[in-house]
């Protein structure tokens, strides 16, 4: 089949999920441009006219993973439940997004160490620039990401719904086990994600309810 010419319309968001399911299977070292330009259809040449590099195109497969995770989070918790109630739609939402959309899950999970070892000096001093200030941004909104959950469960230890636990610990061992889901989610399997999501809360919130 006769590959696409780099002005000839693929969407974006098409790019980037190709991108992230080639890297689910061949992780991000074994992975070329030419393997993901093949998903969608267009020369390899015709992709760097989308993204500039590799690295970009990671940077922005996990970029759009996180955004969309504090955009459904986010009304959670500036809703008016209460912290149980809260953290039970957290994981929930967090969880069946995950499963819905596994290959960015992995991404987030396994192409971090990618992220933070990527140089991209002598690509031009424009481009490396670039690349750091979104990478700095995006290690920033992850961890307004992680905030959100451990300010839940801060507000929960006050209100008296949950014990005495140390909330960032607590936290980064939650989002842990929910971010995980994505690299060992089988879509076949035994479980859908409101399932998985359901054992999780009964786990966690379990462990958290004050005696």
């Amino acid at each position: 089949m006769a590959r696409k010419p780099a002005e000839q319309s693929v969407h974006r968001d098409d790019i980037l999920q190709a991108a992230a399911d080639v890297l689910q299977e061949q992780g991000y070292e074994a992975t070329t441009m030419k393997d993901i330009a093949a998903r969608v259809n267009l020369t390899a040449a015709s992709l760097y006219h989308h993204f500039k590099n590799k690295d970009f195109l990671l940077l922005a497969v996990i970029e759009r993973g996180l955004q969309e995770a504090i955009k459904i989070i986010e009304p959670i918790v500036q809703s008016d439940l209460n912290a149980s109630e809260k953290l039970t739609d957290m994981v929930h939402t967090h969880v069946e997004a995950i499963t819905g959309n596994p290959s960015v899950g992995a991404a987030l999970v396994f192409e971090i160490k990618s992220l933070v070892s990527v140089t991209t000096a002598g690509r031009g001093s424009g481009d490396e620039l670039e690349y750091i200030e979104r990478r700095d941004k995006f290690f920033k909104d992850r961890d307004y990401f992680e905030r959100m959950f451990r300010e839940t469960i801060k507000s929960g230890i006050a209100t008296g719904e949950f014990r005495q636990v140390d909330p960032a610990i607590f936290a980064k061992s939650m989002l842990g086990a929910q971010n995980w889901v994505g690299v060992w989610y089988n879509p076949n399997g035994r479980f859908n994600g409101q399932e998985i999501a359901e054992m999780l809360v009964d786990t966690f919130l379990t462990s958290l309810k004050a005696r």
